[in-house]
């Protein structure tokens, strides 16, 4: 505590440290927050502009159930995390098993397909969850953006259907 000399009261002070959200010329740390979540941001952008009007065709979201882990493919190849020990192996039967809900979802129903490539998608955004824990494979934005526009966009497949 500190002695106002103004009106001879004690008063308690609080200190400015950098990186509060009082400190002048420093962001907030909702402002900072919002800012490095710039992935998720874009994500759920990503899936209010698909799916403003209603659920896609059915062959656009299947067809992204096979992108999805190429790109992991892609990725881990370009970050040489495929030749770490059992990489490849796991991110080739990941690629097998959405591949395989994908065909699933043409063998039904369009509703059923929906429903199909849903929990493909949701299953995916687990994937994805696993891979910004770890921080292999893909860079942690990437696994980021990719599993909101997969648990939003399974939901909007979903609420469409």
């Amino acid at each position: 505590m500190t002695t106002d000399r103004t009106c001879g009261s004690r008063a308690e002070t609080t200190p400015v440290t950098a990186g509060s959200a009082t400190a002048p010329g420093r962001p907030s740390r909702v402002l900072r927050a919002l800012v490095l979540r710039w992935p998720t941001w874009l994500g759920l952008a990503l899936v209010a502009v698909t799916f403003v009007d209603g659920a896609p065709s059915l062959k656009f979201p299947a067809s992204l159930l096979v992108v999805m882990p190429v790109c992991y493919l892609a990725f881990g190849a370009l970050r040489g995390e495929l030749r770490r020990p059992g990489v490849l192996p796991v991110q080739a039967a990941a690629l097998a098993a959405f591949a395989a809900l994908a065909l699933v979802s043409f063998t039904v129903d369009r509703t059923a397909g929906l429903y199909v490539v849903a929990g493909g998608w949701l299953l995916h955004a687990a994937w994805d969850f696993a891979h910004h824990r770890v921080g292999r494979v893909v860079p942690r934005a990437w696994s980021e953006w990719c599993g909101v526009v997969d648990l939003f966009g399974a939901v909007a497949i979903l609420l469409t259907a």
